[in-house]
């Protein structure tokens, strides 16, 4: 019995077999994920909050060759989707700053208006009020919010969400959030918000980057409590698949004027500080916040001319030629780099004002302005914020989705 074990054994070679190489799954949306809402909206008058990036890509029959059935993948704006679908009712649309289709300049008010392609009212959340009424919530059912963010505190779609929920828990109407990827959702970092700096371009008590979808940041608000009263509303967050927050995701649609590809994206947390400065960020050129300069810096090898341009129609230092630095080449960032900030800084004469009425709510802070006016480094700044970060990522834990 032995010898024959041994002779089979021998009889039967080892086969090597090559490992499956991994397969990279393809991210889904919470709009894409269909199956999970629409049974929800049936019969329901509903309110969609949207803009240019609320677009989903679905599976469509079509005919490939004559007598064969096929489908393919057709992309649809989430508004014309459902306002095409059988026993949904879309009565309006919700607009959030830069608008509908995303064409306006950063705080520029947006008024009311109507929708060319679907005939439906599209209300302002930018314009005369940044909070739905009661009487534009009457007879709505549920409000669908759809709307791509950044991960940026001062990105103001986070607190157009703030005030979608609160509206919608005052009213006792329900709120569908269908989730999208932060393509900044793989760090977090920043001074946290001092509630004495609280404005539309800052809420709540967050870092500047907060690692977070905006799914899980909805969930954040209502457990926190953080709306008008400590009231809650009643939330339904539609999560993405196959997503984690180390998932790098390219956005394929610039989810405000300003952001027109990855790396500007990347950028914007460390680069937005600029906004509250006298210094230019690349706004007026096609390469917004990949860039930043200024007239008084002195000569360098690099410069450029912000001119009047789609999102920007008074750039700073408009048709002046600025000196400065170009970051198109920099390595993707997984903390906020202070060395811009401090950089232009130093490079500002003394006899130019370099910090704005805006830096302080940009920042939420007024310690940043003061610790760069000392000359502090960018590690000693950062030094400050940590005990801060620790106690948010406790918060912050208790909402995530993904890992």
């Amino acid at each position: 019995m032995l010898n024959f074990q041994l002779i089979s054994c021998a009889q039967k070679p080892k086969i090597k077999t090559k490992k499956p190489e991994k397969e990279t799954l393809v991210i889904k949306t919470g709009a894409e994920r269909t199956n999970l809402y629409l049974k929800l909206l049936k019969g329901k008058n509903i309110a969609i909050a949207a803009n240019q990036t609320s677009v989903l890509s679905v599976l469509q029959r079509a005919e490939v060759t004559p007598n064969v059935m096929g489908s393919k993948k057709v992309t649809h704006h989430l508004v014309d989707y459902l306002h095409n679908y059988k026993d949904i009712n879309v009565k309006k649309v919700f607009s959030p700053e830069h608008g509908f289709r995303g064409k306006a300049d950063a705080a520029e008010h947006i008024n009311d208006g109507v929708d060319n392609k679907t005939g439906l009212p599209i209300l302002s959340l930018h314009g005369k009020s940044k909070k739905p009424s009661a009487a534009q919530l009457k007879g709505i059912d549920v409000v669908i919010f759809d709307i791509q963010d950044v991960g940026v505190r001062f990105y103001t779609y986070i607190s157009t969400l703030h005030y979608v929920m609160e509206a919608c828990a005052e009213a006792g109407v329900k709120v569908i959030l269908l989730d999208r990827p932060n393509p900044n959702g793989h760090y977090v970092d920043g001074p946290v918000l001092e509630l004495e700096h609280t404005s539309f371009v800052g809420k709540h008590q967050v870092p500047v980057v907060y690692g977070m979808t905006i799914g899980e940041y909805g969930k954040m608000i209502n457990g926190e409590k953080w709306l008008k009263n400590g009231i809650q509303c009643d939330l339904t967050v539609i999560p993405l698949k196959n997503y984690t927050h180390q998932t790098e995701y390219s956005l394929e649609i610039r989810p405000s004027p300003n952001l027109p590809n990855d790396k500007s994206i990347n950028l914007y947390p460390s680069l937005g500080f600029f906004e509250g400065t006298t210094i230019n960020a690349g706004r007026g050129t096609e390469f917004q916040f990949q860039r930043y300069g200024a007239p008084f810096f002195s000569k360098s090898d690099f410069s450029y001319t912000p001119k009047s341009n789609f999102g920007a129609k008074y750039p700073k230092h408009k048709n002046k030629l600025c000196f400065g630095t170009d970051l198109r080449e920099t390595d993707r960032l997984s903390k906020i780099d202070l060395s811009f900030l401090i950089d232009a800084y130093n490079r500002t004469p003394k006899t130019e004002k370099f910090f704005g009425n805006t830096f302080t709510i940009h920042a939420g802070t007024k310690k940043l302005q003061q610790q760069i006016e000392k000359g502090l480094s960018a590690k000693e700044i950062r030094k400050t914020w940590s005990k801060d970060l620790e106690v948010f990522k406790l918060v912050r834990n208790k909402y995530l989705i993904y890992k």
